[in-house]
């Protein structure tokens, strides 16, 4: 089983600039992320764009739609922004219905070293191989159905939405 594992940006990829304390794109650490957690799972990775989810349209996300409906793979990852993640999964989850697809992202960017990204990319690799169809978001070692998902930000952390 091959997984496609499609990046978006957000918080995963996010570096930051020491001159000006600003956080920024420059590429993908998912490469760097699978070879230092020792990944043994087929996939196949596509950067569709490097945004924060705040500034994600609808165009943003109608893109990651199509991508999603003409992949050939049945199991997608894709790497998100948690600000608006509730957001894209919701529309994936009235569009798609024969495909596992798992969103999930970082609160706290890689490259900081104290992130949370490689435990949830970890998780949502094993989310994709182990679920049924659906769309869910997998955060903090859980996953989550698409429409009763919600990011608490007092918190920092995902919810059940009831």
């Amino acid at each position: 089983m091959t997984i496609k594992l499609f990046i978006t940006g957000g918080t995963f990829d996010k570096e930051y600039n020491e001159l000006n304390g600003s956080l920024f794109f420059r590429k993908t650490h998912l490469y760097e992320m699978l070879k230092l957690g020792r990944s043994r799972v087929p996939v196949k990775v596509k950067t569709l764009m490097m945004i924060d989810s705040l500034f994600m349209t609808a165009a943003h996300r109608r893109r990651v739609l199509k991508e999603c409906l003409t992949a050939k793979e049945k199991h997608i990852v894709v790497t998100h922004g948690t600000d608006t993640m509730p957001e894209t999964a919701r529309l994936l989850g009235t569009s798609v219905k024969d495909k596992t697809i798992i969103l999930t992202g970082a609160m706290v960017p890689y490259k900081f070293g104290s992130s949370d990204g490689m435990f949830n990319l970890g998780s949502a690799l094993s989310f994709a191989q182990t679920l049924p169809p659906g769309v869910y978001i997998a955060m903090n070692g859980r996953y989550f159905n698409w429409y009763n998902v919600r990011k608490n930000k007092v918190k920092g952390e995902f919810e059940e939405a009831d």
